[in-house]
């Protein structure tokens, strides 16, 4: 069965690395977004639902279901797949449910680049400079220097402007409106990763809704922030394989 993996902001497939290299499979496929690590393509205005398009165009190249995996906004274009495509998946995961219920809030970073101005500003800061400047400030959140580097490669203007387009896209009650069809993802096992120290992705409690929603499997990740696959690859490795084992039997 192909795993597939698709990351999120300000990222490329390379937060991934250490993961794949625990799993040990050869089966793993990793889809970088549109302007996370690809090319945005000519009229793709990158907004919430054309990712969400994006996503099952891609699944739809698989000749049988997928164990899809999300991380960050990936894992938001995960869930809204499996909404409206459960057909495409044997299973999902997913470490963002929280942000389809509606006491989620954006963090600080996001309530800033939706803000014309401000936004541009912040961006630029995140994804400008060389190579060398934007590897340390992703060595700086606590990657390894070479997972750092890879991601740190991928980002520039046009990852930026990604990043405005869709923040701006996704205010509250445009994920509101995606989170009523939540109960659909239930069609497909789903599993909700919540790392303990990720401060990104709302309380403990907007996590457990959701993922009751959505009828998915609650694993906690005590102690890990919202970089768990890079934090503990092994861990994430292992809850993985067993959300899989638990599937295949099901």
């Amino acid at each position: 069965m192909t795993v597939v993996l698709v990351h999120g902001n300000p990222e490329t497939d390379a937060v991934w690395g250490p993961l794949v290299a625990e799993l040990g499979r050869d089966d793993v496929v990793r889809l970088s977004p549109p302007g996370f690590g690809a090319p945005l393509p000519d009229g793709f205005g990158a907004t919430v639902l054309e990712y969400r398009d994006w996503l099952v165009a891609e699944l739809e190249r698989f000749e049988a279901p997928v164990d899809l995996v999300g991380h960050d906004w990936g894992g938001g274009h995960v869930v809204n797949a499996a909404m409206v495509r459960p057909d495409l998946l044997r299973s999902w995961a997913t470490d963002v449910i929280g942000l389809f219920d509606p006491e989620y809030v954006w963090h600080d970073l996001a309530q800033v680049w939706v803000q014309p101005g401000p936004g541009e500003e912040l961006v630029d800061s995140m994804t400008g400079g060389t190579l060398a400047e934007r590897t340390e400030r992703m060595v700086g959140l606590g990657m390894p220097e070479d997972v750092a580097r890879g991601i740190a490669a991928g980002q520039g203007p046009e990852m930026g402007r990604a990043i405005l387009a869709l923040y701006r896209s996704a205010p509250r009650e445009v994920l509101d409106r995606f989170a009523e069809d939540l109960p659909v993802a239930a069609k497909t096992p789903g599993l909700a990763i919540s790392a303990t120290e990720d401060h990104f992705v709302g309380t403990d409690a907007v996590r457990r809704r959701a993922a009751a929603r959505a009828g998915a499997q609650f694993e906690v990740l005590e102690g890990l922030g919202h970089w768990w696959m890079v934090q503990d690859p092994a861990k994430g490795a292992e809850v993985l394989t067993q959300f899989w084992a638990s599937v295949a039997t099901d």
